[in-house]
């Protein structure tokens, strides 16, 4: 939503613009549309599939060219882009980078969280929205926020046996955020709403329980639940087992803050937006000269409050480019961002239900993996703060955690909160990874393209 908003106001105030997007159509997670061969008529019409169809109609109608399907790999300043698609590989060159990165989700590690079967809340969203089918036939719904529910709420309608709903919050928890939810009463009555359908559907909803463990021989097949305090730590009290086929599970939401931090943009830590992020001003600009960083990629706020970021930030970028001046650039921006206030107080109800709890990441077991790609356990991290790791890039020099195909999308914010603690110091003072190219894993076939022996330029022998 930011970046097509981004695009739009920018395009409309007569900038030449390129939308660069690694999905095949505009949308983002939020606005997904669905996959090709999959009409809008066999997904659920809900508010989300019609903003999203809006959107798309007016990107349609923007004068901005749209580069869909393309991976941006690579970003150096000046701005250079280069990306890996269908046409293999293409680089794009502005004086104005606008960085719409999203989120990264965040799954708090347990034993058999890798098994097949184990999916995180926004993986589900995907097939519910892009491919119009849920993950399994008898699915556990786990974790905490907004999507939490709406993801259940998704899979009830679907006709789905939905075994359960497992909230880190409480009853309490829910019902203290209501003065800040209900100052956006739209909002709040979609939340009411899933929540309406899961008690017509009689689903158990587990309130302050988490998944300890997922056990099964191939694939996921049951899960075990306990008790928590209102921090996230186990307390004493019945477990529960549950069999299940597939277990939906996600603890929030992580700024994917990847080309800020690429460019060595100044960053902060902000816990309830997500972690590190980007320091912007009211207008979207970084640090850097002419590179903007929007959306929930510059911290976690939601899908409307990043689309009007996304105009604020078109229109700024096309003040600062010399399409409008001073005076245009306020009366512009005023009400866009009066708009965007309203939405602070729900946004921050709902980031905080979102917000790394760091004693539950101080359960984690000491051989639980933490880092999936390189199989790095707490265990291990634990060893490479007694022997000396003092920040998170040491960290990755010690065990190799963050340096497998997600480069630390799945594991960082874990292992630095796991590394914080066993150090003893702030979550700030073990720092972030530095981002390095490639920023999304790329195929080279993608990079090289067609060629044959015969376009291999070959030198003439050397005389003897």
């Amino acid at each position: 939503p930011a970046g097509c908003h981004a695009a739009c106001a920018a395009a409309r105030h007569g900038l030449s613009v390129a939308l660069i997007d690694e999905a095949m159509a505009a949308g983002g997670q939020v606005y997904r549309a669905p996959a090709p061969g999959h009409s809008a008529e066999s997904t659920e019409r809900d508010p989300d599939s019609i903003a999203g169809e809006t959107l798309r109609t007016a990107l349609d109608a923007a004068q901005a060219r749209t580069f869909f399907g393309r991976r941006a790999w690579a970003v150096t300043r000046g701005f250079t882009v280069d990306t890996a698609g269908p046409d293999g590989h293409e680089t794009f060159s502005a004086p104005r980078l606008i960085a719409a990165t999203g989120t990264n989700e965040r799954v708090v590690p347990f034993p058999g969280w890798t098994l097949p079967g184990v999916i995180g809340l926004a993986a589900a969203t995907i097939l519910i929205k892009s491919q119009g089918m849920v993950p399994g036939r008898r699915v556990v719904v786990a974790g905490c926020g907004p999507l939490l529910v709406a993801v259940a709420a998704k899979i009830a309608a679907s006709g789905a046996e939905l075994a359960a709903v497992v909230d880190l919050a409480g009853r309490s928890d829910w019902i203290s955020a209501v003065p800040a939810l209900a100052r956006r009463p739209d909002l709040l009555r979609r939340g009411i709403g899933w929540a309406l359908r899961l008690g017509q559907a009689r689903v158990p909803i587990y309130f302050r329980h988490t998944v300890i463990s997922a056990d099964g021989t191939d694939r996921v097949e049951r899960v075990s639940l306990a008790p928590v305090d209102g921090a996230g730590a186990p307390v004493a009290g019945a477990h529960i087992t549950l069999d299940t086929d597939a277990l939906v599970i996600g603890h929030g939401l992580v700024p994917g803050a990847e080309v800020p931090r690429l460019l060595r943009a100044s960053m902060s830590y902000e816990p309830l937006r997500g972690g590190w992020i980007p320091k912007v001003d009211t207008y979207g600009r970084t640090s850097i000269d002419g590179l903007y960083a929007i959306g929930d990629g510059a911290g976690i706020r939601g899908a409307e409050p990043a689309a009007l970021a996304g105009k604020i930030v078109g229109i700024t970028a096309a003040h600062d480019a010399g399409s409008i001046d001073q005076y245009g650039l306020t009366a512009l921006v005023r009400p866009l961002n009066r708009q965007r206030s309203s939405y602070a107080a729900f946004a921050d109800a709902s980031a905080a239900f979102m917000a790394l709890r760091p004693a539950q990441v101080r359960a984690i077991e000491a051989q639980t993996i933490v880092c999936r790609c390189e199989d790095v356990t707490r265990a291990s991290i634990d060893a490479a703060a007694r022997d000396g790791a003092a920040d998170v890039n040491q960290l990755k020099h010690f065990t190799r955690c963050g340096m497998g195909p997600c480069q630390g999308r799945m594991c960082g914010d874990v292992a630095a909160e796991l590394l914080a603690q066993a150090r003893g110091v702030s979550r700030k003072a073990v720092g972030y990874w530095t981002g390095r190219p490639p920023l999304r894993p790329v195929p080279l076939a993608d990079l090289v393209g067609a060629f044959d022996y015969a376009d291999i330029p070959i030198p003439k022998p050397a005389p003897l």
